[in-house]
């Protein structure tokens, strides 16, 4: 997995069913693997006791399971609870104060998550991982649903975490010029493989995107990032 001790974005693309999802599950160790190995920087999946790794890896998935009926604090606390097992003490109220402003929830921290828009909701479960303080957040399609106006104050949150707070995020993204404008990295997948992996200008050419999405598309320039012409 490419990844930076220094934080940073990695993209990762790939029409449906290229296996996306299932990577961010083997490398948080959610399903079993059969083969292979996993190693981030100098530790390796398989031989990282549970404690230890929900402490380097944080994930959040596409289809969230917890209610929408509860309070946003509540939410956001959950992400401290492998250090406190429920019982937050004076340092732990203050990581967590701390996060709902970083990401200007103030407002919000005592509403209800079904009361809340799409973009603040999914604003609450990046504090609630935030919170966790791993080194790497694993996100799965948090632009999900989201219009035009949320998505990039999604995408300017997200790069605002890996330049100030030094983590690396691995993100699921559909929107490949979101990807270009956004990440460090990309990694594009093709049946189950990752079958090319480098920067924004290095993927996002015509001859390799035909090869990932079987589709002609142009590529632009514009701004000195290359966005992906796919409409037509």
């Amino acid at each position: 997995m490419p990844s930076s001790s220094k934080g940073g974005i990695i993209a990762l693309i790939g029409p449906n069913d290229s296996g996306k999802s299932i990577l961010l599950m083997l490398i948080r160790r959610l399903l079993p693997r059969h083969k292979g190995t996993i190693h981030i920087n100098n530790f390796d999946i398989d031989k990282t006791p549970h404690d230890l790794l929900v402490q380097k890896l944080s994930i959040l998935r596409q289809n969230n399971p917890l209610s929408f009926h509860l309070i946003v604090y509540d939410l956001i606390s959950f992400g401290r609870y492998l250090y406190s097992k429920g019982w937050y003490n004076k340092e732990d109220k203050q990581f967590i104060d701390s996060v709902i402003r970083y990401l200007g929830l103030q407002d919000l921290k005592d509403y209800f998550l079904d009361e809340l828009s799409g973009g603040q909701r999914q604003r609450a479960f990046i504090a609630m991982i935030i919170c966790q303080d791993t080194d790497y957040l694993l996100l799965d399609e948090p632009l999900n649903n989201l219009d035009i106006k949320h998505a990039v104050c999604m995408m300017k949150q997200l790069r605002r975490i890996a330049d100030e707070l030094k983590k690396t995020i691995l993100v699921i993204m559909h929107d490949i010029n979101f990807a270009s404008s956004y990440s460090d990295m990309i990694v594009a997948m093709k049946n189950g493989k990752a079958a090319y992996c480098g920067t924004p200008k290095e993927i996002i050419q015509p001859k390799l995107l035909k090869d990932i999405y079987d589709v002609d598309i142009q590529v632009k320039t514009i701004n000195d990032v290359p966005i992906a012409l796919h409409y037509r």
